[in-house]
Parts: C-alpha cells; sequence; structure tokens
C-alpha cells in the first residue's frame, strides 16, 4: 500500500456535462409536443450549436470573471476631488456573456423571425439552454423582452402617438431587437419602492409635465444624439433595479393623485456638451437625472447590477394614458415572470445534467468489496428518476404557458400556417379563452413553479455530496452551488410566491372576467381528460382521480369568496397547479407514447395523491430509473470511475 499525497493516489474523474438540447429527455419531449415539425426543422441546428456553445471554456471563464470581478461604482462614487461621478463599473466577463446573448438572439429571435404563433416556443428553448451560463445576463435581457412587445404593441396602432414619439418609440424598439452588441440595448424596469415591492399603489416618485419651450432644441439622449429627451420630469427613489448598466428603462410614477400610476420610457443617459474628458475633449454623456445611491450586496445573482437609485429630473416620455401605468407595465410583468420560469426549469435542467453526468463517473461501495457506479445504484437512481419526473412536470407546465404567450401575440392565421405542418397541441384553446387562460397561469406558473425547483435543484446539487457545495469556479460546469443561488431569487422577484398565488385567486374571482378564467382552466382539465380517454382500468382511474380533485378545488373556487379563499391561496393555488400538471403529463404520455414516459406519469399521479400505487404496476427496477433518467438505451456504460497517478 502506498499513501497519498497532493499529487498522488485517486482523483475523480471529471463529470461530463453534454449538450442538453440532444441530451436532456424532457427537453427533448418538450421540443416535439409543442414545435410543429417544420420549425423544429428549421431551427435545430441553430439551437443545437447554442447548446454547445454555453458549455464552451470560454463561456465558463467569462462566468468566473463576472462572479469574481462585481460591480462596483468607481472610486466609491466619487472622484479624486470628492465630485460625485456615479460611474457603474461592470467585469469583461459580465459584457462579454451579454454580447453573446445579443448575437445568438435569445430576445430576437421573438421579433425578427416568422414561426407565428411559436416564435416565443422557439426563443424561450434557446433561453432554457443559456440559462446556467449566462451568469444572471438573462435578467435584463428578460426587461429588454418586455419593453420591446410593449413598444411594439404602440407602434403597431396607427394613432395615438405624435410623430416625435413614433420616431422615439421606434428607435428604442430597433435597439432592444437587434443581434449587433455594438447596437443592441437591453431595459430596465424600475417599479419597487420602499413602500413596497409588487404594491406600486403607495409610489412616491412623481412626473410632472415640463416641456421644453422649443421641443426642436430640447437636450439630446446620449444613446442615440438623434432623439431628444422627453417632456416629462421624474424624481423619486427606485428601492430595487436591475439592470442598472442598461440604456434605457420602464418606470413607474403618479402624475396626479387621483390618476394613479403611470408608465414612462425613459433614456439612462443623457448629451452634456458641457463635460470635459480627461483629455480635454468636450462634450460627453452623464446620467439623465440619475443618481446611484448604492449597490445592492446580494445572496445571490452577484454578477447583476442592481441598485437604489435617486431621481432627480429624469427626463422622460409617457407611455399610453395617464393613470394607466398598471396596464401597461402589465404587458412586461406577463412577459418577465414566463422568463423567470424558463430560468427556474433552465437552472435544473444544468443541474440535473451535473448530477446525470457526476454520476456515470463517481463510484461507491456496495458491500463486500464491490464498488458500483452511481448511474447503476439503485437508491441513487430512484433519487435521480423522482427529480427527472418532477423536473419534467414543471417543464410541461412552463412550456403550456410559453404556448399560450405566443398564440396571445400571434394568434394563427391563414399568413403564418404554413408554419403549421404538424397536428396544433391537443390543449390548444379557442381564441376567445388564450387571454384569460394566460391572466391566470401568468401568475400561477411562476408561484408554482419557481417556488418548488429550488428545492429541487438542491436534490441535484445533495447529489455530488460535498462537492455539491463547494463552488467550483475552478471547475465551472459542474457548479450547481452558484445555480442554487442564483436560482433562490426566482420565487422572490415579479412577485413572490404568496403575492402571485393572491394574484390568481384574484385572477379567478374577478367580477367581470374571472368567469372566462374558471372556463378557461376548466376547458384545459376536461379537454386533456376527454383527449387522454382511459379506455383501459388504470388510465380511467387516473382520469376519474384528476376529474375527482378538479371537481373539490373548483367548487371551493366557485363557492368562497375572494376573502375566504386568500388566507389558503397557496394551497388552492398549487393544487390548481398540480391538477394542471397532471392533465399536461397524461396527454404528454398519450401523444408520444412509451414505457418511460407512461410510467413517470404514473409515479407522478401517485405521488400527488391523483391516483393509487396499486401493486405490481409499474416498473420500479433500476433499469426503468436508468431509463427515465438518461432516456432509453442511454445509460452510460461502467468505465473507470477515477484515475490513479
Amino acid at each position: 500500500m502506498q499513501p497519498s499525497s497532493s499529487n498522488t493516489g485517486f482523483f475523480q474523474q471529471q463529470p461530463i456535462i453534454r449538450n442538453q438540447f440532444h441530451d436532456d429527455v424532457s427537453l427533448q419531449r418538450i421540443t416535439k409536443l409543442f414545435l410543429p415539425s417544420s420549425v423544429l426543422d428549421q431551427t435545430s441546428s441553430e439551437i443545437s450549436q447554442l447548446a454547445d456553445d454555453v458549455l464552451s471554456q470560454q463561456v465558463f471563464d467569462w462566468i468566473t470573471d463576472a462572479e469574481h470581478s462585481q460591480p462596483y461604482l468607481r472610486g466609491g462614487g466619487r472622484d479624486a476631488f470628492g465630485k460625485p461621478t456615479n460611474e457603474l463599473v461592470v467585469t469583461e466577463g459580465w459584457r462579454r456573456l451579454q454580447d453573446l446573448g445579443f448575437q445568438k438572439g435569445v430576445i430576437a429571435v421573438n421579433y425578427d423571425s416568422d414561426y407565428g404563433p411559436f416564435n416565443r416556443l422557439a426563443q424561450f428553448i434557446r433561453c432554457h439552454l443559456w440559462e446556467g451560463s449566462c451568469a444572471n445576463t438573462l435578467c435584463p435581457a428578460a426587461m429588454q423582452d418586455g419593453a420591446a412587445r410593449l413598444l411594439q404593441r404602440h407602434l403597431s396602432r396607427k394613432s395615438g402617438l405624435s410623430p416625435i414619439e413614433r420616431k422615439v418609440f421606434q428607435n428604442a424598439y430597433d435597439h432592444l431587437t437587434s443581434r449587433d452588441p455594438a447596437k443592441a440595448w437591453t431595459s430596465g424596469q424600475w417599479m419597487t419602492e420602499r413602500t413596497g415591492g409588487s404594491d406600486v399603489s403607495q409610489t412616491e416618485t412623481v412626473a410632472t409635465y415640463d416641456p421644453y419651450p422649443d421641443p426642436s432644441a430640447a437636450p439630446l439622449a446620449d444613446v442615440d444624439e438623434k432623439t431628444p429627451l422627453g417632456p416629462w420630469s421624474v424624481s423619486g427613489f427606485k428601492w430595487f433595479s436591475s439592470a442598472t448598466d442598461s440604456q434605457m428603462t420602464i418606470l413607474l410614477a403618479k402624475t396626479d393623485p387621483s390618476k394613479g400610476v403611470s408608465a414612462f420610457l425613459a433614456p439612462m443617459r443623457r448629451h452634456n456638451p458641457s463635460l470635459v474628458s480627461a483629455t480635454g475633449v468636450a462634450g460627453g454623456s452623464e446620467l439623465n437625472g440619475i443618481t446611484i445611491q448604492r449597490l445592492k450586496h446580494k445572496f445571490g445573482t452577484q454578477s447583476l447590477p442592481t441598485a437604489e437609485l435617486e431621481l432627480k429630473n429624469m427626463r422622460a416620455w409617457l407611455i399610453g394614458e395617464e393613470g394607466k401605468g398598471i396596464y401597461e407595465i402589465s404587458t412586461i410583468l406577463t412577459i418577465t415572470r414566463v422568463h423567470t420560469t424558463v430560468s427556474s426549469v433552465g437552472y435544473l435542467g444544468r443541474s440535473l445534467g451535473v448530477a446525470k453526468g457526476f454520476a456515470a463517473v463517481r463510484e461507491v461501495g456496495v458491500g463486500r468489496g464491490r464498488r458500483l457506479p452511481l448511474s447503476s445504484h439503485p437508491l441513487h437512481m430512484r433519487t435521480l428518476a423522482n427529480l427527472t419526473i418532477d423536473y419534467h412536470g414543471l417543464m410541461l407546465l412552463v412550456y403550456y404557458t410559453v404556448f399560450l404567450l405566443g398564440l396571445s401575440e400571434k394568434l394563427p392565421t391563414a399568413a403564418n400556417a404554413r408554419t403549421e405542418t404538424a397536428p396544433p397541441h391537443p390543449l390548444t384553446p379557442p381564441a376567445r379563452l388564450v387571454g384569460p387562460l394566460l391572466r391566470a397561469l401568468s401568475s400561477l406558473h411562476k408561484s408554482y413553479v419557481a417556488h418548488t425547483a429550488v428545492p429541487l435543484i438542491y436534490t441535484a446539487m445533495q447529489s455530488l455530496g460535498g462537492v455539491g457545495y463547494l463552488l467550483n469556479e475552478e471547475s465551472q460546469h459542474i457548479n450547481i452551488a452558484r445555480l442554487f443561488r442564483d436560482a433562490c431569487v426566482s420565487a422572490i422577484w415579479e412577485g413572490t410566491t404568496d403575492v402571485l398565488a393572491g394574484d390568481t385567486i384574484r385572477a379567478i374571482k374577478h367580477p367581470r372576467d374571472g368567469e372566462d378564467v374558471l372556463k378557461g382552466l376548466t376547458w384545459v382539465v376536461e379537454t386533456g381528460l376527454d383527449f387522454v380517454g382511459g379506455g383501459d382500468g388504470g388510465k380511467a382511474g387516473w382520469v376519474a382521480g384528476v376529474r375527482r380533485a378538479w371537481g373539490e378545488v373548483k367548487g371551493r373556487l366557485e363557492r368562497e369568496a375572494q376573502g375566504e379563499l386568500l388566507p389558503d391561496a397557496r394551497a388552492v393555488v398549487f393544487r390548481v397547479a398540480e391538477v394542471l400538471l397532471a392533465v399536461l403529463y397524461m396527454v404528454d404520455a398519450a401523444v408520444r407514447p412509451g414505457a418511460e414516459i407512461e410510467e413517470m406519469c404514473r409515479r407522478y399521479l401517485v405521488e400527488k395523491a391523483f391516483a393509487q400505487d396499486a401493486k405490481g404496476v409499474g416498473k420500479k427496477d433500476v433499469a426503468m430509473d436508468q431509463a427515465i433518467v438518461y432516456g432509453a438505451g442511454k445509460v452510460p456504460g461502467q468505465g473507470a470511475a477515477g484515475v490513479k497517478l
């Protein structure tokens, strides 16, 4: 026997993380379930290349740089002589990752592609793959996406904008949807103040209409000197503002106490001809009436600059009508909430990929000198199989919501029917129910998925043992701890779990629209159960169990007033989510049947008490667990688990 040393003895073989577009069994099923074959054929090559690129060593080095060199205020916010400078510095790695996202079109693809109602699916599959490697650059990108959609909606109208407003909005939209890093913008979304997070009714930021005497001589925005600054002067304090390095922002402010809040577009910077550079060049840019008070020190998302901002005479443009800010910002919120849930399942998918790679190369003792790779260990594979089943359920709910978002923006017409060479998803709702369904699911799916994903990511982290708890910056590709830390915020921003559960109840009990919302949810459940049918004894029991559970929760929603439901909102909304997941699971298994998906569906229904675990039903051996985790016929071989030097 030879003693080990720091450089000799056993060294664990590094896990291999494979191209997730091909290796992630759930993502493969999702793409084939929701995307027509014509769209999949057009996009597969580009998406596959993205899945390779996000796992490159260069990208992992940029992640490490973004984590190590976190954003800061130069000089603590002052120059050498004590004058306020307000200069935010972000890392090179952050900028490079952001540029790569622009180039890969993770936002632009929704605006410069022609896949009809499937644009959003083609986009968010990219985001899913990018999330684990983007070092939080998808946060400002999400707000970029929401701002682009909001401006697109206003620009599509033939009236309502003055010529100068149309020019300003169009200029911003063109930048927000560009793939050119030299031209592309991100956007902030400033709502949160000290008076509350999601509750903006007590907003203390004030906007005053104060147009320049000669609009043609108005100062220019620095980001594009062809567009003037707006006629509104905005002052106040924003408590939690991400994307501080963006080129523009959408924010809320009050114009009149009796009108509620209004929405505004403002450039982040403005041109100041009186500034002088260090080399004596006259003219330069400064923040547009913004003072960065301090940067937030957060548990996660540390590479993302998040700040407290004081606004004094920030010049801005009104979006829509005064007092309609909640309506306007809801367009952005629907999109950013979907981005948040895609990030949750993106983190989870990457974490599961790492866990699968580790299980393939790590051996453990199983008694009497025998050793097994974790990929053949019955307990370990049962844990990963259960994790995979929960992951796939969340994926089904997230991507059904993405599907609805795409339908809401581009309902199928004769013009885009050419993209639909495959039958539509069995749960494609009638046009009249798309809006009400999205109204409910935008809150419901974010409340449920973002909360549920966090402990699942922790399970994947735990599956690596002690090494899973390390930050592993020297082996960034297996750094689940970073993913877990960053994923925790998803259940907080864009509305906490409780806030969005309450919002879902309000949508269902709304005196004007609530009836249609509940009709939409009922349509999904009943149509899905009718599609599944349940001809054989086992599936008939599944259908009956889900229908019974839906009847119970629907009865509460119909019977009880909003105030009665509110204390139990989380439990009620989570049960609705579980019913929807059960229906989506059964539809998935019916559309593309197979032993693995049927067993996953069965186990999910048993876990959530929709069905009983009848003796002798289902396959619970290690081979089935391996097939669920890795895919049928793709269980990794039992090679050497390490090297000895």
